[in-house]
């Protein structure tokens, strides 16, 4: 039987996009030594004739020169900054190329479009694997990549799911390599895919390996089956061709934040690519279909489905191709070279046309019909556009066999664009005309499931005249102004499909340029999602306003068209308590994003409300109405829509009479199997800190009389509530607010905390009853932990975050912070760097708040329903290796996470909003058992081990000894460790199932390290996770990433010092040798290494050296770029041979022994020369270049470079590398002193590139210690 390889699973590949439309050409046979060149050189990455052919098929009425100048202008982005070049790139793809040119005095502009994002046909798609490229003498060679019009849009890296050391993680390693070594390629780059054949993952160019997602549909409507490689699903979901323009243009923004020191004040601005998970980008198509059904603009051809099965997914690209190697492509839906010949059929009808014609031009089908309608490439006798129905009638032209061969030919065509057909008999239709009338009106009225959306129902002849209701999906009926809801869990993005959704209606031509006002319901909340719209300029075209105040958002709002405005619902109420709004705009083309739908923007009832003089006397009466009547009032025919991270409870009747009901629904449980999200886990802490009777009837009877508080400001102030429930709220504060029981929260949240932090480094949220409560919260804890206090905001360890005013008395006052402080503070919460781990609110950041390394909520608050489910979502973001977020209670807020998850399965949900912390511990015992049971297994090692140690193993027993560890000393231990390692690694793929299954189990004890039956294991996983420590060095990333320490922490708390497993130095007494000098070359002499080439575990001399060699490489990659990076890739291809397994263990062992003796050379490099190390890094960034050797010699170079050297220091600051004028001055420098000194001028683009990468690295490593 054939194994299966890379190259088996990259033909698989190939294959099925064959079948979807794309073209396939060996990279060979087009590279510069091919039998059909298409490059000049292997550092070409753009296939240019394609892109020139391209350019002039899709753009045939602009100027030839002007052509050419837009592809020169796409080929010349260069500069450093790989992300910048991506960035430049992208809009210029789905902005278009602006080529200016003068006319009659005026500065115009040429749009050249590098692709056809209207008519996919009219593109090219070409899949190309063994591409090779070189760049900076470096050799890559991509395993496949995909061109559209001869650009490289996506690549994929794909490794073999069977062999061992393969996965998901090492091909998307591969490709930080490339990005590291062939930078240009990734200038062009949309998509990166990686897969082991049966995983698959698609992400950004800047994203990280945890943010990139699984695509779960091939079709958008049903989830492909488990059994189902992933591959195989992404390729037929997301690289179909009309998809992938789709995601390109509408589903790829490039989002910006501004970070400022609070130090220096310098402002940095970061950027990260994003790319739309599978979830956004289908529930965004059908929340704009449905949008403009709403709006009650009518959608053309363009937007239909394209077959019948489908359902109404209008904006959604067909994903069925119409055979082998093509695609569904956009109907032509009139040709005009037809014209003459329709004229002609039309003056020529049969008997049985014009008896149906005289029928269908009455309309009494309901719809119009065009009689012998060009349509694609042929003419039907009957089309309705609104149906795509074309009705035949077959007549005597017809009965022939080669009638009938172009009849089917021409109906299997238009079918597979999406036209329906019918077909009656000519001398049927002129004796029987009423009959086919009634069949076509049967065949609507049978398809209207698959119409709706999109079309009126077939109406009764008995009721004509009558106004006829249409056709509903839920409740969101054609343009009835509700556009529906999304419902999208908190966690996976429903911010960022908010900014999709919005790109993408503006762009649509039947919305006419759309006005779209965001709606929240509290200022914070109007902040944050200000904020990530307002960085995702680029996708939406214009700059999002916010609305300062009532007059202001009139203004913004009297508009022609255009226009994201972003206000609080309060600004809809009336001034001098009128029960009307003054109405704004009457368009229709106004499209209302409420954040959370079910909040606060319903109300369309009157309310009677009292007037009271200022002593409060009933003085008359007014009328009221909610809110959703006065934004009526302003924008009359407005769209609404709403997002919503948590569902619509069975018994609210509001939303869907305000939004319509569900468009898409994204649950918990798709957000955790996705990786979107963390699972929740629930621990109850009552019992540590007590509350008496009258506290839990206080809060059952709060919780069951919320509906009497009207409205709450969010800081604890009331408004229009009774003074009942103020007076309750106020007993349940006292009680909860005792002196006593916040003494005994404090102390309680330190210690369960601080033993979370031993396993997991991660941050804390307390949820307060009050701003009270909140202050003398953090006054108590403070006082168990003094050293987390400090006066400036900028600095310590715990905050408090609310408003407050002098006014209040000094217990609050001292909290007081403005809107700048609070901003502040909240990018200090989501800095994992910062000391910053532990924040007391009262209402503050439960909503909107998105901070990755938050993995503790500790609760002390009465909340329910959407408001618990909208806080406890704070901790279930991704970071890093975060195994789960913990909500700590301390109020009893359990049964109202069970009502939660009612209400969440009774929406159809699926998932807990909260797990309880026992499942975590279960997961623990298992994992437990597991790694056990791997000392049990008999090990190839077994007899070499007994060999040095005969109590390894329990007399005439396969099991490994491993508990001698925690009664002997020290010195014994690290031997122990030695021995466990071995132990392992003769085990059938025991390295890699210790690892996995003691990562598992670290992952489990972070969640439930607090409970008590856990604390026994403690030694014993601490134990695991040093020999899994030891086992990981030698496959650590030579280029950094991820390490243990994050979950792993926990040994240096709980076992002996001598088992810092996580340093080099542990190694070295077990295996008998002198520790050398880390900090000096010393660990790099010749007796050093000759002592490790002796030693006796040979897989340990192995690993030893790695770790070494990889640490000695990093620390000089700071400072010298070229030659590390030599050093490190022959490196890293020893460490590869090995693993192939073509070189020995003896081999390997030299090769390293002999790359530590090639880096001790190049440190003396600079001696011999007479520069100093910075000048040495500048002359090998010139001398790689080696005609440049030949021409200047070295002497000349080692000028160039003391002079270089000196310029850089110079003119190196602080924050140099995020400047642009700053790096283009220092590019002008080293340009001027090449030339002085006579640089071979074809060499000097290169030369500049990587000295200009030289200097960044010395500039960071000079800066630092500044």
């Amino acid at each position: 039987m054939k194994p299966i390889t890379e190259n088996i699973i990259e033909q698989s590949a190939i294959e099925i996009l064959q079948g979807l439309g794309w073209a396939y050409v060996n990279g060979k046979e087009i590279s510069p030594e091919g039998v059909f060149c298409e490059r000049e050189s292997f550092g070409q990455i753009v296939l240019v004739n394609r892109l020139r052919d391209a350019i002039a098929r899709i753009n045939p009425n602009i100027p030839l020169d002007a052509q050419e100048a837009a592809i020169q202008k796409v080929l010349r982005i260069a500069s450093p900054d790989l992300l910048h070049n991506n960035e430049l790139f992208h809009k210029e793809l789905v902005e278009k190329v602006k080529i200016p040119y003068q006319q009659n005095g005026y500065e115009r502009s040429h749009e050249v479009a590098l692709i056809d994002f209207e008519n996919a046909a009219n593109n090219q798609f070409l899949v190309v694997n063994q591409f090779t490229i070189i760049e900076n003498n470096q050799h890559k060679r991509p395993d496949v990549l995909l061109f559209v019009n001869g650009l490289p849009l996506v690549i994929m890296e794909l490794k073999n799911a069977a062999s061992d050391n393969a996965s998901i993680t090492s091909a998307y390693q591969q490709l930080q390599t490339y990005k590291a070594t062939i930078p240009s390629l990734f200038t062009y780059n949309a998509i990166c895919i990686v897969s082991d054949g049966l995983e698959c993952k698609a992400g950004s160019v800047s994203a990280d390996l945890s943010r990139y997602m699984t695509w779960k549909t091939a079709d958008g409507i049903k989830e492909a089956s488990r059994f189902k490689p992933q591959l195989e699903t992404l390729l037929k979901g997301m690289l179909q061709p009309v998809t992938l323009l789709d995601l390109v243009r509408n589903f790829i923004v490039f989002e910006k934040t501004k970070k400022e020191d609070l130090k220096t004040g310098l402002i940095q601005i970061q950027t990260v690519k994003k790319l739309a998970a599978y979830h956004q980008y289908y529930a965004v198509n059908k929340a704009v279909e449905s949008t403009i059904r709403a709006s009650g603009f009518p959608l053309s051809s363009a937007f239909l489905p394209p077959a019948v099965s489908r359902p109404s997914s209008v904006l959604l690209p067909s994903l069925e191709g119409s055979g082998v190697g093509t695609f569904r492509r956009k109907i032509i839906p009139y040709n005009p070279k037809l014209t003459e010949r329709a004229k002609e059929l039309r003056q020529n009808m049969t008997l049985g046309e014009v008896a149906l014609w005289n029928e269908l031009k009455q309309r009494k089908l309901g719809f119009d019909f065009d009689r012998q309608r060009p349509i694609d490439n042929f003419i039907v006798d009957f089309y309705c556009k609104d149906l795509m129905l074309a009705i035949e009638i077959d007549g005597d032209s017809h009965s022939g066999d080669e009638a009938k061969s172009y009849d089917a030919n021409r109906q299997e065509i238009l079918e597979s664009l999406g036209v329906r057909f019918m077909r009656f008999d000519d001398m049927l239709v002129r004796n029987q005309v009423e009959k086919v009338v009634a069949e076509i009106r049967q065949w609507i009225d049978e398809k209207k499931h698959d119409l709706v959306g999109r079309v009126q129902p077939t109406p009764d002849p008995s009721k004509e005249g009558k106004n006829v209701v249409g056709l509903q999906e839920g409740n969101n009926t054609i343009g009835d102004k509700r556009g529906g809801v999304v419902w999208h869990t908190q966690g996976s993005g429903k911010s960022l499909s908010m900014v999709f959704y919005s790109g993408k209606l503006i762009t649509s031509t039947e919305m006419q340029n759309p006005t779209i006002v965001v709606i929240t319901d509290r200022n914070d909340l109007d902040e944050q999602l200000f904020d990530t719209f307002a960085s995702s300029v680029q996708l939406l075209r214009q700059e999002p306003i916010q609305a300062e105040s009532r007059d202001d958002l009139k203004e913004l709002l009297k508009v022609a068209s255009g226009g994201i405005v972003f206000t609080t619902i309060q600004k809809f109420l009336p001034e001098g308590k009128k029960s009307t709004y003054d109405q704004l705009s009457d368009r229709k083309n106004i499209v209302v994003i409420a954040d959370e739908a079910h909040r606060t923007q319903y109300g369309f009832e009157a309310k009677v409300i009292d007037e009271k003089d200022k002593s409060k006397n009933v003085i008359g009466n007014r009328i009221a109405y909610g809110f959703a009547k006065y934004m009526r009032d302003a924008m009359p025919n407005a769209t609404y829509i709403g997002f919503t991270g948590t569902p619509i409870e069975g018994t609210d009747v509001n939303t869907p009479q305000v939004f319509g009901n569900y468009i898409d629904r994204y649950d918990i449980k798709d957000a955790v199997d996705d990786g979107a999200t963390v699972r929740i886990f629930y621990e109850s802490r009552l019992a540590k800190v007590s509350l008496d009777e009258e506290g839990r009837r206080l809060i059952n009877e709060y919780e069951q009389q919320e509906e009497l508080i009207a409205w709450e400001d969010g800081e604890g102030q009331f408004t229009n509530s009774s003074a009942k429930a103020k007076s309750k709220w106020a007993r349940l504060e006292a009680i909860i607010g005792h002196p006593e029981r916040i003494k005994n929260i404090a102390r309680d949240i330190v210690t369960h905390f601080e033993k979370r932090q031993t396993v997991f480094e991660g941050k804390a949220m307390i949820v307060a009853m009050s701003r009270r409560i909140a202050a003398e919260l953090y006054n108590a804890i403070i006082a168990l932990r003094p050293e987390w206090h400090h006066n400036d905001l900028d600095k310590g360890a715990m905050k408090v975050v609310m408003t407050a005013s002098s006014q209040e008395g000094p217990l609050l006052s001292k909290f007081k912070t403005t809107k700048k402080q609070r901003k502040d503070l909240s990018e200090r919460m989501k800095d994992p760097s910062d000391e910053l781990k532990l924040v007391i609110v009262r209402d503050m950041w439960l909503t909107g708040f998105d901070a990755p390394c938050l993995n503790t909520m500790y609760v002390d608050k009465p909340m329910r329903g959407h408001n618990l489910m909208q806080a406890i979502a704070r901790v279930n973001r991704v970071f890093k290796d975060k195994p789960g977020g913990l909500i700590v209670d301390y109020l009893g807020i359990g049964t109202d996470l069970k009502k939660a998850l009612s209400f969440y399965g009774q929406a159809g949900g699926k998932g807990d909003p909260a797990e309880n912390m026992e499942k975590a511990f279960e997961i623990f015992e298992e994992k437990l058992e597991i790694i056990q049971q791997m000392f049990n297994e008999d090990s190839a090692t077994r007899k070499d081990i007994l060999v040095e140690e005969p109590e390894a193993y329990f007399t005439g027993s396969l099991k490994f000894n491993y508990r001698r560890f925690f009664v002997i000393n020290p010195q014994e231990k690290l031997s122990i460790i030695l021995q466990t390692e071995e132990h392992i690694l003769g085990l059938k793929e025991g390295k890699e199932r210790f690892i996995r299954e003691v990562s598992l189990l670290s992952q489990a004890l972070s969640l439930c390290i607090t409970k008590e039956e856990v604390q026994p294991h403690l030694p014993e996983v601490a134990f695991f996770q040093a020999v899994k420590a030891r086992l990981a060095k030698f496959d650590a990333p030579s280029g950094g990433g991820k390490t243990d320490v994050e979950i792993e922490t926990a040994i240096k708390q709980i076992v002996d010092d001598a088992l810092s497993s996580d340093k080099v130095i542990d190694v070295f007494d077990a295996a008998g040798i002198d520790k050398p000098e880390i900090s000096g070359l010393e660990i790099l002499s010749d007796e050093f290494l000759m002592e490790v080439e002796g030693m006796q575990h040979k897989n340990l001399a192995i690993e030893l050296l790695k770790k070494i060699l990889n640490n000695e490489l990093k620390a000089r990659a700071k400072t010298n770029l070229v030659k590390s990076k030599k050093l490190l890739e022959m490196l890293e291809g020893a460490i590869k041979r090995y693993q192939n397994n073509l070189l020995t263990t003896a081999e390997i062992i030299q090769e390293l022994i002999n790359i530590a003796k090639q880096i001790k050379e190049a440190d003396k490099e600079g001696k011999k020369l007479g520069l100093n190390n910075d000048e040495v890094a500048f002359y090998n960034a010139l001398e790689i270049n080696d005609s440049a050797v030949q021409v200047l010699g070295d002497d000349t170079l080692k000028e160039i470079a003391r002079e270089i050297a000196d310029k850089v220091r110079t003119n190196a600051t602080i924050d140099w590398t995020i400047r642009e004028s700053a790096r283009a001055k220092l590019m002008v420098l080293v340009r001027r002193t090449l030339n002085k000194w006579g640089y071979p001028p074809d060499k000097q683009a290169k030369a500049i590139d990587t000295v200009l990468k030289q200097a960044e690295l010395l500039a960071d490593f000079w800066t630092a210690g500044k």
